[in-house]
């Protein structure tokens, strides 16, 4: 009878905590995806949500992942002057996302079918202005918003999107970063948000990330060769 009750307690626990695990992720995905967005990365915001939205069963967080994608892609494609695509996906868009009730996951879903709507009936209108913010609990996020998972994530999204980017630099400030959040130092976490938020001067920043990777990465062959 004790082993019987320990065990169901485990599976529930363990239910419990495959449930908090899956929700944190999905929460870090979104967050990381609106950073994107309101740094300008257009087309790479929908990289986080893909990932999550994928494995999502039918209901409203699927809706909410859905909708979202789709509603950057109507933004994308209006920006590559693309009319008649843009005005088909921010239609499609709100069809996912106005059942939904607002706020939804920490976003205004009214904001996002308003811009959807103006981006229906006048897609030139990305021409004549900024593009449609993506507010989460009220303001736009930006990296430096974000936990370390969230950061990170962001982070390796653009290294993957620009060619320019050395994928292995960036996932070895990654893993560098991942290690000061234990601790006190954040010189890669500062790095890395800088990386993500900062468009203008990125290639600056990744050249200043590069150089501290490598450094370390060298001290560290060096003390290995000590030992050889």
């Amino acid at each position: 009878m004790g082993f019987s009750w320990q065990a169901r307690l485990t599976s529930g626990s363990r239910q419990a905590f495959v449930s908090a695990a899956a929700s944190a992720c999905m929460d870090t995905a979104l967050r990381a995806g609106i950073a994107l967005y309101t740094a300008g990365e257009i087309h790479a915001a929908h990289e986080p949500w893909e990932a999550v939205w994928l494995d999502l069963p039918d209901g409203d967080d699927e809706r909410l992942f859905h909708g979202l994608i789709q509603f950057t892609a109507a933004v994308y494609h209006a920006r590559q002057r693309n009319w008649e695509g843009a005005v088909g996906l921010a239609e499609s868009a709100q069809e996912y996302l106005t059942p939904l009730p607002t706020p939804y996951c920490g976003i205004d879903i009214d904001s996002v079918v308003a811009a959807l709507r103006d981006l229906e009936s006048d897609p030139e209108r990305v021409e004549r202005g900024p593009i449609p913010p993506l507010y989460y609990q009220g303001r736009r996020l930006t990296a430096a918003d974000l936990e370390i998972e969230g950061i990170t994530t962001a982070a390796s999204v653009v290294a993957t999107e620009y060619e320019v980017y050395d994928t292995a630099i960036v996932e070895s400030a990654i893993e560098y970063a991942r290690e000061e959040a234990t601790g006190t130092q954040a010189q890669y976490i500062r790095l890395l948000t800088s990386f993500v938020d900062d468009r203008e001067h990125r290639g600056i920043v990744y050249n200043r990330l590069r150089q501290n990777v490598e450094r370390r990465q060298a001290k560290r062959d060096d003390v290995a060769g000590l030992f050889e």
